[in-house]
């Protein structure tokens, strides 16, 4: 054997073109893929139903679902809540489906099922708290977000966040407050804008001239009337009725103008138990709108 063949170093056999290891794949979490499938069906057939301007089925004419899908926790951002969940659950069923890696997919999954629990739990309390209303729908959506949530919390894979995971849970739990404080502020009216001048002189003509705007805080047809004002809606001459709660005494001051039913306006005398659009309680009213000299 020659000398250069000597010096040659011998590798085993293989060795040089070795190719890395495809990486094991995960089956989808079919679990939280069915929850999220029904979460996704619920919130589209809600969607259908507020486009058609119908109630839902079990869902009756004044009653608390009404009340609910009527009141202005039941849109954000202009659009109806229905869209973000079945955005929010469409999501979520994707990347149960699809999103490989274990790890990285659960922390998705606490991620999006964390952030639809505070959202449906701030819808289901504002609800009761705002409107001493609850919605069936909502609850049943609200459930599915419970079983998501705790489906992924139960399966922490273990190579999830342990020593960090006080931080972890802290992050969460700001990232929720942030999200419902910001719901809170959208539902309030702060970002409602500026007044319409007309439509708030108006309000104030209303006032000044002793009209009266009777209804309850749980009425949709109220919700509706003071939809119309807009920012303007504090301005109204409006009357609760039910000060107390949905069951509880009725206001003396609607007892005395006899009213039977909401919304009821007075205005000169003349009563209207409807929803009255801008231009008629002009009429009605005697408004004559006075454009602000330049």
């Amino acid at each position: 054997m020659s000398k250069g063949k000597r010096g040659k170093s011998r590798q085993p056999h293989g060795a040089g073109d070795r190719k890395p290891a495809h990486p094991v794949a995960v089956s989808p979490d079919y679990l939280v893929l069915a929850l999220a499938s029904a979460g996704a069906l619920i919130a589209a057939y809600l969607l259908i139903v507020a486009g058609s301007g119908t109630l839902p089925a079990f869902c009756a004419a004044g009653s608390s679902c009404d009340l609910i899908q009527n009141s202005r926790f039941s849109r954000l951002l202009g659009a109806p809540i229905a869209l973000w969940g079945l955005l929010l659950y469409l999501v979520i069923a994707l990347v149960a489906w699809r999103m490989p890696a274990r790890l990285k997919r659960w922390r998705v999954l606490w991620g999006l099922s964390w952030l639809g629990l505070a959202i449906s739990l701030y819808l289901t309390v504002a609800g009761a708290v705002a409107l001493d209303a609850f919605c069936l729908w909502c609850l049943v959506s609200f459930a599915i977000m419970v079983g998501i949530f705790a489906a992924v919390v139960v399966r922490r894979p273990s190579l999830a966040p342990g020593v960090p995971w006080r931080n972890w849970l802290s992050s969460s739990v700001i990232a929720a407050i942030t999200v419902v404080v910001a719901l809170q502020i959208v539902h309030s009216g702060l970002l409602q804008g500026r007044e319409d001048p007309r439509v708030s002189a108006l309000a104030t003509h209303l006032d000044e001239t002793g009209a009266r705007f009777y209804g309850a805080f749980w009425c949709p047809t109220c919700q509706e009337q003071k939809r119309l004002f807009g920012a303007s809606a504090e301005r109204l001459p409006y009357v609760e009725c039910t000060p107390s709660g949905r069951n509880g005494p009725v206001a003396m001051a609607c007892v005395a103008a006899d009213v039977s039913g909401y919304p009821t306006w007075v205005i000169r005398g003349q009563r209207y138990q409807e929803v009255l659009p801008v231009d008629r309680l002009e009429r009605l009213s005697g408004f004559r709108w006075q454009p602000p000299e330049d």
